[in-house]
């Protein structure tokens, strides 16, 4: 009766209640709580890109691919367990949204204005070699193909064209005093060749010939197959952005694709397909 009488002021079911969820603890280990009640789930890095084939770019209708896309999504998400979000904009406007923090992270050359609001790590995870292209049936070709260093381009009195936003070109050529022709989107340097409204583009061939073959262009155009420069791509991330710590991995993580022969893998179906440089120029 003393324990019934004890339960009616709930201390006997009280002391049972306590013995049995301890004995459920031992008998069951630690309860795993929901993700998100204990810890926050892990936040994306929020990657702005422009559409550029083959780097990164949707066609109509497919997912994101790219070769830019395809190393950059090994190493940080399925190496890395960082979940990614991709979003295209202009390139302008893609660097305007990473130094406002509303984006987080570029895939570009880490200049000196970049570096203003971003912090990257020590090896590019890409390099390009940049090509001297032209028209077909420029009247200076000869001398197109002579071309040396980046500061020929202006002593010889070179306008060259880009596309806007191209802070390498901005930095590394017009810097240097080289005439410069702007132009939006990335595709219409292309046309602007062809075009006759100047004379050269430098740009890197695997990137180039899928354009110029969109356009129709690949009779009209000729990669002279003079290298002035290589490009050096890296990640960039906002510098308050929590994201950065990704670099206490990144380059390693990049080595070991690099080893496991990975980024070879992933660039071979990309920089097999340019033509001969100069090997589409007739007579």
């Amino acid at each position: 009766m003393a324990c019934f009488d004890s339960a009616l002021k709930g201390g006997c079911f009280r002391n049972l209640s306590y013995t049995l969820w301890a004995a459920f603890l031992v008998v069951s280990g630690p309860i795993l709580l929901p993700a998100g009640s204990s810890a926050r789930a892990q936040a994306p890095l929020r990657i702005a890109y422009t559409d550029f084939a083959p780097f990164h770019h949707r066609p109509a209708g497919q997912p994101l691919q790219g070769f830019f896309h395809a190393i950059i999504t090994e190493a940080l998400e399925k190496r890395m367990g960082i979940p990614l979000e991709w979003s295209a904009y202009p390139w302008k406007r893609c660097q305007q949204r990473v130094r406002a923090g509303v984006e987080d992270a570029l895939l570009t050359v880490p200049t000196a204005e970049r570096l203003t609001y971003t912090v990257t790590h020590k090896t590019p995870f890409y390099q390009k070699r940049m090509h001297v292209f032209t028209r077909l049936g420029h009247p200076r070709m000869a001398l197109l193909k002579s071309l040396k260093t980046l500061a020929d381009i202006r002593n010889d009195n070179l306008i060259t064209i880009t596309y806007s936003g191209n802070s390498w070109h901005e930095t590394h050529v017009a810097s240097l005093g080289v005439a410069t022709q702007e132009t939006d989107p990335v595709d219409n340097v292309w046309r602007m060749l062809a075009a006759r409204r100047g004379d050269i583009v430098i740009e890197w061939p695997h990137g180039a010939w899928p354009a110029i073959r969109r356009l129709k262009l690949e009779e009209a155009i000729v990669d002279t197959g003079v290298q002035l420069a290589a490009m050096s791509f890296h990640l960039l991330i906002h510098k308050d952005s929590p994201q950065v710590a990704v670099f206490s991995r990144f380059d390693t993580i990049i080595e070991e694709m690099r080893v496991d022969g990975t980024i070879a893998a992933i660039l071979a179906p990309f920089e097999g397909d340019s033509p001969t440089p100069a090997g589409n120029e007739r007579p």
